[in-house]
């Protein structure tokens, strides 16, 4: 289990697999580390907070997978296997059109053609 962040200290992912908790009787999201899949999806504004910020905080936290689509590169890439200082084992980036496989629980190859 990750260190433990306040409120402030969250980034909530664009995309999350793992689905809800309930807290104090309310659905809520899923934190990261309680997800299977974190997916972040780069912007002008943010692209550099999910290439380097969130992925370490993501890793920290220990959400397994971490999926990043960046747009502005036009690529994909999977990280996986988190640790303190971020993740351990990186596949890609890879073009648009490349199939990622995404490992089990998932277990399928992500198509990447319509992005």
């Amino acid at each position: 289990m990750g260190p433990r962040a306040g409120r402030e200290d969250r980034a909530p992912p664009d995309r999350s697999q793992g689905g809800r908790a309930r807290l104090r009787g309310r659905l809520r999201e899923p934190g990261p580390d309680q997800t299977l899949l974190i997916v972040e999806i780069t912007s002008e504004s943010n692209a550099d907070t999910d290439r380097v910020v969130k992925r370490k905080r993501y890793a920290e936290y220990g959400a397994p997978l971490y999926l990043l689509v960046d747009r502005l590169e036009k690529t994909v890439t999977l990280f996986a296997e988190p640790g303190r200082l971020g993740y351990t084992k990186v596949d890609g980036p890879h073009p648009f059109g490349t199939p990622v496989r995404l490992p089990e629980p998932f277990g399928i190859d992500l198509d990447t053609g319509g992005l």
